[in-house]
């Protein structure tokens, strides 16, 4: 084991002037995913700082009709809380079919926005990976790419975003609330906050050194009627080769959003435009400019596939 510091943040500001100051450091809430990081010694923080006790963890209405989600809300308690389940079904559904329960119990809201790839050669440090190493390579460029991301990706990182939660946030238009190790707050809507790869795949959010997420934010509520389909290996336990995230209308209109086969979450206008004529018409959108291997070419059929039964769902219950 490699030897690091550790400190209990008593405040959001001491907490992120911390992060700040001291070069390698990481805030550590639920420790779902930095801690087999710092197993394998992918992730080597210098210094942790413990989030836990900053009073991060309600869920409010803002004024203007919409939801506060503290950073430090459990996926259990988000998913399970009334408003959530009444207005925003779609993220209620996502973070139910993400991860064990236990894992739910203590994986937080920030975090699961700053989970990393579940690449295997990312994991795997005998291979060369951009997001780990800077410069040292793609290994899933001719390697097993199956579970893989095909849109958005570059010559540098075909690694696809594991959030289901994220993609439910994108397809509601939220924000992410943060504070600088300045003290200075910022509202960055989710559509910006993840990056893609391009030539710095390492690079993977738009957080300055020190930066701290406090909060999601959620517009005032959509309507519509909200569902969220995951495809994968295995019924439970398992990250997404498709997802879809949804809200269909009752004039015919709708919103996607899709995960498991992007670099970040994934949704353009252009797919919403090719609501109402059908999955297939939505799906042509969607995977507009999409690159695959060999081994993820299946994952455009998968979409189809995919929203077709979301299509016929919604028309059986109409």
């Amino acid at each position: 084991m490699r030897p690091f510091t550790y400190e209990r943040a008593t405040d959001v500001a001491a907490a992120a002037r911390a992060a700040g100051s001291v070069q390698g450091a990481r805030f550590i809430a639920g420790g779902t995913n930095l801690l087999d990081l710092m197993k394998l010694q992918i992730e080597t923080p210098t210094h942790l700082i413990d989030v836990n006790h900053l009073g991060l963890d309600r869920i409010e209405k803002t004024d203007d009709g919409g939801l506060r989600i503290g950073a430090l809300v459990r996926n259990t308690d988000l998913a399970a809380d009334k408003a959530v389940r009444r207005d925003y079904g779609v993220l209620s559904r996502a973070l139910l079919a993400g991860a064990s329960g236990q894992l739910r119990n203590k994986a937080t809201t920030g975090g699961n926005l700053l989970q990393r790839t579940r690449c295997p050669y990312f994991y795997d440090t005998r291979m060369p990976c951009n997001k780990r190493k800077a410069g040292s390579g793609c290994g899933a460029m001719q390697g097993m790419s199956r579970s893989l991301a095909i849109l958005g990706v570059s010559d540098a990182c075909i690694a696809q975003h594991p959030s289901d939660m994220a993609v439910a946030m994108r397809l509601l238009d939220a924000q992410v609330d943060t504070m600088g190790a300045d003290g200075v707050a910022r509202a960055i809507p989710i559509a910006d906050f993840h990056l893609l790869p391009g030539d710095t795949p390492h690079k993977e959010t738009a957080l300055k050194a020190g930066e701290i997420i406090t909060s999601v934010t959620l517009p005032k509520p959509i309507g519509g009627t909200h569902v969220y389909r995951k495809v994968r290996d295995r019924a439970s336990y398992a990250f997404a080769l498709v997802s879809v995230a949804a809200v269909f209308d009752k004039d015919g209109s709708a919103r996607f959003a899709f995960g498991g086969i992007g670099a970040k979450p994934w949704r353009t206008p252009t797919v919403d435009a090719a609501a109402k004529h059908g999955a297939k018409a939505v799906a042509e959108a969607a995977l507009s400019g999409a690159r695959t291997t060999h081994h993820n070419d299946f994952k455009k059929l998968l979409v189809e596939r995919t929203l077709t039964s979301l299509y016929r769902q919604r028309e059986a219950r109409a």
